[in-house]
């Protein structure tokens, strides 16, 4: 059985189990494309490596390739396209995950201001309709995909909620937003009503015709809206802060505002994972990295708490 046909059959199988499967459906067909048209069971062991190895040095990107390829062989092997999986054994020394980044708040508004550079090369838009994307990522902390996948009919200004449908867990979740964000959000959608694009069910974030924004092309204005701010890599990494550090950004700081104003922490953290769509508390806790800011609020709770305390006795 061909590559590409086997890739095809593996894809149906995984959707029709309720997955996905985006990126790794374009990752299995850039590996089809890599292979050629043969035979599955003519793909070599080098020819996996080469595709695992890419260009330039080794990124966590290989582990990634590797896990979806195990699946695809897995498959293959369990419906006798091959006889056994050609993929390496042994992985590589790979480099250490990206730190996640909390953005300041002067850095947010640095951000903010350099969406104007999108002026150049884009459509008028682009510029406020990019900002508002940013906004919307830091104050609801959904992930970038959600946001890209909304549709006009997911918000809901009347009752300042916004439906996340088909989430990373495929599930659909209820993300409630300030004022500020809804006011933000009306101002989007009314400049979005000059595009002529029909309602419902069409992208939230768009510039021309009906199709949404791609997540590649939002990265790509992300990477020179960052430099247009002055964010560089931060001392001791080798890349500099991503889009999704907006997610860990909004969620530290939550915790943060909740320290200053003396809220029970404890308590809360199991709404903020429901909030930004985390299957257990755990996930919610790696976001929380002892950032300046938050060791700081920790301490004046302690020293509030122990203070308190040796009043009491």
């Amino acid at each position: 059985m061909m590559v590409t046909d086997v890739i095809d059959a593996y894809l149906t199988r995984q959707r029709s189990l309720g997955m996905r499967f985006e990126s790794a459906g374009e990752l299995l067909h850039r590996f089809g494309r890599a292979m050629g048209e043969r035979p599955i069971e003519e793909v070599t062991a080098a020819a996996i490596v080469d595709f695992l190895n890419g260009n330039g040095t080794l990124t966590a990107t290989w582990a990634l390739k590797h896990r979806v390829l195990t699946g695809l062989y897995r498959f293959a092997v369990s419906r006798g396209h091959v006889d056994s999986s050609p993929l390496p054994t042994t992985l590589p020394k790979l480099p250490p995950q990206q730190t996640p980044y909390v953005y300041s708040t002067e850095e947010l508004r640095r951000l903010l201001d350099a969406t104007a550079i999108l002026s150049t090369g884009h459509s008028h838009n682009v510029p406020a309709m990019y900002r508002t994307l940013l906004l919307l990522l830091y104050g609801t902390g959904m992930r970038s995909g959600e946001a890209l996948r909304l549709t006009l009919q997911d918000v809901d200004l009347a009752e300042n909620v916004i439906t996340v449908r088909c989430t990373k867990f495929f599930k659909t979740r209820l993300v409630p937003i300030g004022p500020k964000l809804a006011d933000e959000l009306a101002a989007h959608l009314q400049r979005r009503g000059l595009l002529a694009i029909p309602p419902d069910k069409a992208p939230l974030f768009v510039s021309r015709g009906v199709r949404g924004w791609c997540y590649p092309r939002v990265i790509a204005m992300f990477q020179h809206v960052r430099r247009a701010a002055g964010i560089n890599c931060p001392i001791g990494e080798p890349r500099p802060p991503r889009l999704h550090d907006l997610r860990h950004t909004a969620a530290v700081h939550r915790v943060v505002a909740w320290y200053r104003s003396g809220q029970d922490v404890q308590r809360l953290l199991p709404q903020l994972a429901t909030y930004l769509g985390h299957l257990d508390i755990r996930a919610t806790q790696r976001y929380l990295h002892m950032t300046p800011e938050l060791l700081e609020a920790a301490s004046q709770r302690f020293a509030l708490y122990a203070m308190g305390d040796d009043h009491e006795r």
